[in-house]
């Protein structure tokens, strides 16, 4: 069974930047694509971005598109969030997840998920 940790989040000013790590661990399977998505109180789980198993397809929400890049290093096993510009508005925990396909922006394609890590963006 793949377990994966979150880790990066915090405080932030906006403007600021931060990266969020997932990392994978146990029996990960392979190939395997990646999503991250995050969830702000009162609000539905949304979808932030996703990135291939070799690295070379991603795709970004809108709201995130120009601010945010996921890349992923296999050999560590890990994937990364790279935010810049934060905006109050990206207030949220952040999740990633692990499914068998590239592509998918809802939450119930993916079937493996951390536990989260929060990002709070200070105004």
């Amino acid at each position: 069974q793949v377990e994966l940790v979150e880790s990066g989040g915090g405080l932030v000013q906006a403007g600021g930047s931060l990266r969020l790590s997932c990392a994978a661990s146990g029996r990960t399977p392979s190939p395997y694509a990646m999503g991250w998505f995050r969830q702000a109180p009162g609000k539905e789980r949304e979808f932030v971005g996703c990135i291939s198993w070799g690295g070379w397809r991603t795709t970004y929400a809108d709201s995130v598109k120009g601010r945010f890049t996921i890349s992923r290093d296999n050999a560590k096993n890990t994937v990364y969030l790279q935010m810049n510009n934060l905006k109050p508005e990206d207030t949220a925990l952040y999740y990633c997840a692990a499914g068998p396909s590239y592509g998918f922006i809802t939450p119930e394609k993916y079937d493996t998920w951390g536990q989260g890590t929060q990002v709070t963006v200070s105004s």
